[in-house]
């Protein structure tokens, strides 16, 4: 799941280098924490938090699969 919002947030911002994610793994559910550069932090959540929501769908969709549950935190 890690390597899945990784990709995703690389391939939306402009400085793919900055991104870093983090996975916190519980007995039940897994929280994935994103932190971007401030200037991508726009592109990352997007209009009205529709970019953010898309990533957390794909990420329940790829987490139930699995039996588990999970969350995305976009950190500042």
């Amino acid at each position: 799941m890690k390597e899945l919002i990784n990709l995703i947030a690389k391939s939306l911002v402009d400085n793919p280098e900055q991104v870093v994610v983090n996975e916190i793994e519980g007995e039940k559910t897994t929280v994935i924490e994103l932190r971007v550069a401030p200037e991508d932090m726009g592109k990352v959540i997007g209009r009205e938090g529709k970019t953010a929501r898309a990533m957390r769908t794909i990420l329940n969709a790829n987490a139930m699969k699995m039996k588990k549950r999970a969350v995305l935190e976009i950190l500042e």
